[in-house]
């Protein structure tokens, strides 16, 4: 099955671990395992867009690795100065890719966040904790989708009297753009607002309150947490036995690679990418399917 029809919370414990984790290993190894899932797993679930959209973001690595060496000065390998006489060195260097890297990879699993997560994933997950909460997350989820509909509407309005984002000059299309963004915030406050009223019209922040749900936990979820939770239980390990984290300042040191490091880099790469793993055998178990009811 695929992963987003496995129980909410799965989905939750997943996402929480790849990017807490994502924001706190600095390790060359964790970082290209996260870095080569989150890639695959976003391409699978976008398509050609999610694609372009991690090649145009696969810049910021780099951009900011420049920008952080340029004005910050530690390490003891110089490699040049910059126009006002400071070192710029290695050390800042590499620690700036580094930070720019973690920062793409959170973006990346924030993409697979929105696409696997529904709204009505969200309530369920905090509408009897927090039921404001779950309302606002989601109405920005629904938001994201609502925009781009909303922004193709006005445009092509815009375009039928002349006023179109690509009409005119260069300083002709910078107005219509700006006038098309005043009317999308316009709406989308108007639409908050309509929204928080219907919901709340509805009892939705009455305590004592009940929603439909049709997520039940099954075996099928239960083998999925127990192999989530040894996942869990080996990067704690590997956390303890500071395995997930280099030095840059002053120099760059790595922790000693043993044996057992294999074991935690292969165990991460497990936990990461079980939801892959788990859509192409469902991909595969359908067109087989598909197949037999062909012939």
């Amino acid at each position: 099955m695929k992963f987003d029809s496995y129980h909410p919370i799965i989905n939750l414990i997943y996402f929480l671990v790849a990017i807490v984790t994502a924001i706190m290993f600095d390790h060359p190894v964790f970082l290209g395992i996260a870095l080569a899932v989150s890639f695959a797993y976003s391409v699978k679930l976008n398509g050609m867009r999610g694609l372009v959209f991690n090649i145009i973001f696969a810049l910021l690595p780099p951009c900011y690795a420049i920008y952080y060496s340029y004005y910050n000065h530690f390490g003891i390998t110089n490699l040049g100065q910059n126009i006002i006489g400071n070192e710029i060195t290695l050390e800042a260097l590499v620690w700036g890719f580094v930070i720019g890297l973690s920062a793409f990879i959170v973006v990346m699993w924030f993409s697979c966040l929105f696409a696997v997560f529904t709204s009505d994933k969200f309530i369920y997950l905090f509408g009897k904790v927090s039921p404001k909460l779950s309302l606002f997350l989601s109405i920005l989820l629904r938001m994201i989708p609502s925009v781009k509909k909303k922004w193709r509407a006005i445009a092509i309005a815009q375009s039928g009297i002349g006023r179109g984002p690509g009409q005119g000059n260069f300083f002709r299309r910078m107005l219509n753009r700006c006038r098309m963004v005043s009317m999308i915030i316009t709406w989308l406050l108007e639409n908050f607002i309509l929204t928080t009223q219907s919901m709340k019209s509805r009892g939705y922040t009455l305590k004592g309150r009940t929603a439909f749900a049709v997520y039940r936990f099954d075996n099928r979820d239960r083998g999925v947490v127990i192999f989530m939770f040894i996942g869990i239980t080996v990067i704690l390990m590997a956390i303890l036995l500071d395995q997930t984290n280099i030095q840059y300042n002053p120099e760059i040191i790595f922790n000693k690679i043993t044996a057992v490091s294999y074991v935690f880099y292969l165990c991460y790469l497990a936990f990461l990418i079980a939801p892959i793993i788990l859509q192409l055998a469902y991909e595969r178990k359908f067109s087989k399917l598909e197949m037999n009811l062909q012939k």
